[in-house]
């Protein structure tokens, strides 16, 4: 019965895609709705980061002893922090590490430092995820992800695989973590989701950690 009403479900995607005309182009990965939501989403917290930031810099907080010890205790245990966050934030766990990997180098962790601590944490987590899903399999991830969302991630993989998975990985609002589940699944090459998971991130962070310090030296907390 499960098999039968996942092929029916599968059928349904599959046929609502030729009948709008699409064909797996990739740019059609950005008209799936949780991909959507997720761009809404991640803009509209990008704005409220950016309208906070000014508010702060009219306030100007820098010298707030609530900053200061913040700034603080950032030094003492940031790295590590960061870490164990940026593990959680590589499974299904929504905690926002970008905004994290800012807020911690604008109060004063070395950018590069941070970057790469960032980026190692997301890939434990990234990879206690395929890790579940190659132990568990394809019930485990139904039910994590929902049969819709595996069924459209499996379709574009087929026509796009890695290369997918490396623009979510650039994409920091993207949910990089679902397609983690589907390597697993797949059982694809693990050298390869590693690198590809490791790499995207790394960038991603150090550019973020390098604004992150600018931001924090432009409102006088660094």
């Amino acid at each position: 019965m499960e098999l039968r009403k996942s092929l029916k479900l599968k059928s349904n995607f599959l046929t609502s895609i030729c009948v709008s005309g699409k064909v797996g182009k990739f740019s059609d990965v950005f008209k799936i709705s949780w991909v959507r939501s997720s761009i809404f989403w991640g803009t509209i917290l990008a704005a409220i980061g950016v309208a906070a930031i000014f508010i702060l810099k009219v306030l100007n907080v820098g010298e707030n002893w609530l900053f200061l010890e913040a700034k603080a205790f950032v030094k003492e245990y940031g790295l590590l922090g960061t870490f164990l966050i940026t593990i959680l934030a590589g499974t299904i766990v929504p905690l926002g590490s970008p905004a994290l990997v800012v807020a911690a180098a604008s109060f004063g962790l070395h950018p590069l430092s941070l970057a790469i601590v960032a980026a190692t944490g997301f890939t434990v987590g990234m990879t206690i995820n395929y890790g579940l899903a190659y132990s568990l399999g394809r019930h485990f991830v139904m039910k994590k992800i929902g049969q819709n969302k595996l069924d459209e991630i499996e379709f574009f993989w087929t026509r796009w695989g890695w290369i997918i998975y490396a623009v979510f990985g650039l994409l920091p609002f993207l949910p990089m973590e679902l397609l983690s589940l589907l390597c697993g699944l797949l059982k694809t090459h693990l050298g390869v989701f590693l690198a590809l998971t490791f790499t995207p991130r790394l960038i991603v962070f150090t550019i973020l950690a390098h604004f992150g310090e600018h931001l924090g030296l432009w409102m006088g907390i660094v």
